[in-house]
């Protein structure tokens, strides 16, 4: 059985692939007609499968393989034209192998019973994904393909979001991503800021989707914070709060105690902050490396505190 520290290391690094994952995803087009970036996808892909084989997670394995060979696909078939059923159908797969990695770094670990009901949810994704690779390799006609714009809001009914507020959300989001990889300035705020407008007018009949938007607006308006720091936030909580309000539209979302940190940070503040993932290994290891001993036993009687 592989030690704590390793399983550790390869949930942490598993992090980052997924990361790597989804920054291509949410732009597949762009990440298809540049061959270094398909490869780079189809390199984190292969070094979950490796390590999860290596460690015996045969269920990470199983995920990490079938978006291998989705990749390999893509790499040797530049022209197949990427739609936004196809995005759609990788990013499910995707939330499936965070979901076992999340398990595997829970207080019980990856149970077999729990990793059975992902692959039996996923698989079906991957079986439309698979026929809809084919699909287009043979021809067919793009679903909904996504624009080059902002995509006019759906009219909604009454106070009801759009019916498709997940697609209107995720073509903003592409394009978000597109203009966090340029350079910092006025224009490039200025753009984000545009679009966490749009996003918000699309959401309009949620309240609680509004605030997200604005914590992500005046994050985003504190030129203190870097975009490398910035679109992992936005992008994430964006989207999946999206998933969320798609499944039940009064449902309340917020946002995450660290983008919120984002909007008030100063740019002297930098060096002593650190950013926790919200998962209780992830924040132990975080925080042991940021303070000292006698720092962690003063904190540790906070928390308990707190807690009471």
């Amino acid at each position: 059985m592989a030690s704590e520290e390793i399983v550790r290391f390869f949930i942490e690094e598993g992090k980052e692939h997924l990361d790597t994952l989804e920054t291509g995803l949410l732009d597949l087009q762009a990440t298809v007609e540049d061959s270094e970036q398909i490869n780079e996808l189809f390199r984190a892909a292969h070094s979950v499968k490796g390590g999860a084989a290596m460690l015996g997670f045969s269920s990470i394995q199983k995920v990490a393989h079938r978006f291998e060979d989705y990749f390999k696909v893509l790499k040797d078939n530049t022209s197949i034209p990427i739609d936004q059923k196809l995005e759609s159908l990788f990013l499910k797969g995707l939330d499936a192998l965070r979901d076992l990695l999340e398990m595997l770094q829970g207080p019980f670990g990856l149970r077999d019973e729990d990793a059975a009901k992902v692959i039996d949810g996923v698989d079906p994704v991957f079986n439309d994904l698979k026929e809809h690779l084919d699909y287009l390799m043979a021809g067919g006609a793009p679903v909904n393909a996504p624009t080059t714009a902002i995509a006019p809001i759906s009219p909604a009914s009454g106070s009801a979001l759009p019916g498709d507020f997940v697609a209107q959300v995720g073509d903003a989001l592409k394009q978000m991503l597109t203009v966090f990889r340029k350079p910092d300035g006025d224009e490039t705020r200025q753009r984000l800021a545009t679009f966490c407008n749009h996003l918000s007018e699309i959401g309009a009949a949620n309240e609680s989707w509004g605030a997200l938007v604005t914590a992500v607006d005046r994050a985003i308006a504190n030129r203190n914070n870097p975009y490398t720091v910035l679109a992992p936030f936005a992008i994430r909580e964006l989207r999946e709060a999206s998933c969320l309000l798609a499944e039940n539209a009064s449902a309340t979302v917020a946002p995450s105690p660290s983008l919120v940190q984002l909007a008030e940070i100063e740019t002297d503040e930098w060096d002593a902050i650190a950013i926790v993932k919200q998962d209780l290994r992830s924040a132990a290891d975080i925080l042991t490396k940021t303070f000292e001993k006698a720092q962690l036993l003063k904190l540790a009687k906070v928390l308990y505190k707190a807690a009471q």
